[in-house]
């Protein structure tokens, strides 16, 4: 039989998961000699129906592959729906001159594409950003024994078999047996106290509130502006040097050497700068 007699039927309507996944066990299998010419015809041709053909006969690896992964807690048509996606990126990227199978070559992107979903979508909150993290996810799951807390011997055993920090084994396995948390309370909650939302915004961190503060001290900083415009050189220079300069303000006796004048005289400038300043700000 060569790659162009194969019959890969494809129902209209499967109408549940288990249909479909009886549908895709049917498929043939593809020899090495086919699956060599299918995938020349696809590099060399663009030919779609190659392609076509090469992804069906390898649907019921997607469905072995999801099935590993069922633990999470997430639907298996999903994860089926996310290793075909990877299924497909492979066999777009396989070359058949390598001598590798398919197969071998598609469960790498197969596994890819459905950790990225689990990690996405397995909780509200990241569980693993990093390569390592994500590494260090999936081990640890398949991994530990039983459902309660890692003794300080497992830890040390899995941070050694997968060459990690003890810290690191710790830190994702608070992640991954936390439970997340609603931010606000449900409807049903008689005592909505204790919900996140209570205790975790800060007073001032409403988005009205932001603009308040922004635009009075908009109109504070330009409200000083023309209040200083209104001194002469030396006053204005005597306050801003005292009063505006946070890193390093001067003290009396360095203005009274700058100007040539007693300390108390540069005393008596700024207090009467600062009266005029006052009457400028209010008026």
């Amino acid at each position: 039989m060569n790659a162009q007699a194969l019959n890969f039927p494809v129902p209209s309507a499967l109408g549940s998961l288990e249909n479909y996944i009886q549908a895709v066990n049917r498929f043939p299998l593809l020899s090495a000699e086919q699956e060599h010419t299918l995938a020349l015809r696809l590099r060399d041709d663009n030919d779609l129906e190659a392609a076509r053909q090469l992804v069906l006969s390898h649907l019921r690896l997607v469905v072995a592959i999801a099935r590993g992964y069922l633990g999470y807690g997430l639907p298996h048509a999903d994860l089926i729906q996310e290793g075909n996606v990877g299924l497909m990126k492979a066999v777009k990227r396989y070359d058949p001159d390598r001598g590798v199978r398919l197969v071998s070559f598609a469960v790498h992107w197969i596994k890819a594409e459905i950790h990225e979903f689990i990690l996405k979508n397995w909780r509200l909150v990241k569980v693993a950003t990093t390569k390592a993290q994500r590494k260090l996810f999936f081990n640890l799951r398949s991994m530990k024994q039983g459902s309660g807390s890692l003794s300080a011997g497992e830890v040390e055993e899995m941070a050694r078999t997968l060459n990690v920090n003890q810290s690191d084994v710790r830190e994702m396995e608070t992640r991954l047996y936390g439970q997340d948390m609603a931010l606000e309370p449900g409807m049903d909650d008689e005592d909505d106290a204790f919900a996140p939302i209570a205790y975790l915004a800060a007073p001032n961190a409403e988005p009205t509130q932001h603009l308040e503060i922004a635009e009075r001290e908009k109109m504070a900083g330009e409200g000083l502006g023309r209040a200083l415009a209104t001194l002469d050189p030396r006053s204005r220079h005597i306050v801003e040097s005292r009063w505006l300069d946070d890193e390093n303000p001067a003290t009396l006796h360095e203005l009274a050497a700058v100007y040539g004048i007693s300390a108390e005289r540069v005393r008596q400038i700024e207090a009467k700068a600062l009266q005029k300043l006052k009457g400028a700000l209010v008026a």
